[in-house]
C-alpha cells in the first residue's frame, strides 16, 4: 500500500508513518502557546524529525472541543514562516486545515499533504487537492469543533464512521483525487464519547477494509485520561497502548506529540502484526507449553 503526496511516495505496506504534531496556536488543548512563535515552532519540528517523525503536521487553528473557527488570514499568519522554512529544508510537511485558502498557500510553500478534519467540507478543497496531486487525510467528524461533543450518538459507531468515510472517499475520487493520495481518519475524540473512541480503536481493522491507509490520532486526548482520571500531562503510557493496538489492527499512519516514544511502540506493534500474518492458523500441538 502506498500513499502518494505530490512528489513523495510513502510505502506503508509494512512500515507505519509517524506524523509529528506541531500546533502553532495559542489555545490547543495540550501545548497551546508553546510553539506560537515561528522560531520555537521550527526548532520543535526539527526535534520531532530527529526523534523519528516521518512528516510534520502543522496547524494554525485549534480543533479542540468547543473551539471557534480561526480566519484563514490568521491561520496563515501563524504558520507561513514555519511551513516555508521546513519545506525549504526538505521536511515533509502536512498542513492541518479545513480552509482551501490556507491549503493553497501551504501547498504553494511546499507542503505535500492536506490534513482536513472536515473531509473536504470547503467546496474548493477537492479541486485544489486534485490539481496539486497533494496527499489528503479525510477525517470523520459530526458537526464542528464548537458543537461536536453535544450529545454524540451512533447506531453502530464503527459502521457509521466507515460508511461516511467511504462516502467522502467516493466524493474525492469523483472530484479527480487519485485513490493513492487518500488516507482516512476516523476522528478519535471528534464528535465521539470516550466509549465511541474505545470501540473505534478496537475495530480499526473494519476501517482498514476500505483499502486506504488509516490514520489514528490519540495523543494526549481526554478519552485516554477518563478511565484512570489522568490529566493531560500524564497520558503518555495510555496513548502508547492505544496507538500500539491500532497499529496491530491495521493503522498505517499515527499522529503524535511524543514522537520518540510513539516510534518505539509502533515498531514493536508492526513486528507483532507481521508475525500474526506469518503464522498459519492451526491447533497447537498436544502438550505444547507444558
Amino acid at each position: 500500500m502506498i500513499w502518494r503526496c505530490r512528489e513523495r511516495t510513502f510505502d506503508v505496506t509494512e512500515r507505519t508513518l509517524v506524523m509529528g504534531v506541531l500546533n502553532v496556536t495559542p489555545d490547543s488543548f495540550s501545548d497551546g502557546g508553546r510553539f506560537a512563535e515561528p522560531a520555537a515552532a521550527v526548532e520543535h519540528a526539527r526535534t520531532l524529525m530527529a526523534r523519528g517523525a516521518d512528516l510534520v503536521d502543522v496547524g494554525g487553528e485549534s480543533t479542540r472541543p468547543g473551539s471557534q473557527p480561526v480566519a484563514a488570514a490568521e491561520q496563515w499568519r501563524r504558520i507561513a514562516t514555519v511551513i516555508e522554512t521546513l519545506a525549504a529544508a526538505g521536511v515533509p510537511v502536512s498542513v492541518d486545515t479545513a480552509s482551501a485558502e490556507v491549503a493553497t498557500r501551504a501547498l504553494h510553500a511546499g507542503a505535500c499533504v492536506v490534513n482536513d478534519v472536515t473531509a473536504l467540507g470547503d467546496p474548493e478543497m477537492a479541486t485544489l487537492v486534485a490539481r496539486t496531486r497533494a496527499g489528503v487525510v479525510l477525517m470523520h467528524m459530526r458537526g464542528t469543533p464548537a458543537t461536536m461533543q453535544h450529545g454524540p450518538a451512533y447506531q453502530d459507531v464503527a459502521i457509521d464512521v466507515r460508511d461516511q468515510l467511504a462516502d467522502r472517499m467516493a466524493r474525492a475520487r469523483a472530484a479527480g483525487i487519485a485513490a493513492e493520495a487518500i488516507a482516512l481518519d476516523p476522528g478519535i475524540g471528534f464528535g465521539k464519547t470516550a466509549r465511541h473512541s474505545h470501540e473505534l480503536l478496537a475495530r480499526v481493522d473494519e476501517l482498514a477494509a476500505l483499502g486506504r491507509p488509516v490514520v489514528i490520532g490519540v495523543s494526549r486526548k481526554s478519552f485516554l485520561g477518563a478511565p484512570l482520571d489522568l490529566p493531560v500531562t500524564e497520558r503518555l503510557e495510555a496513548g502508547m497502548a492505544a496507538t500500539a493496538v491500532a497499529v496491530f489492527l491495521g493503522a498505517r499512519i499515527v499522529r503524535a506529540h511524543d514522537v520518540r516514544e510513539t516510534v518505539r511502540a509502533v515498531r514493536i506493534a508492526e513486528l507483532l502484526r507481521s508475525a500474526r500474518r506469518a503464522v498459519p492458523h492451526a491447533s497447537p500441538a498436544a502438550g505444547a507449553g507444558d
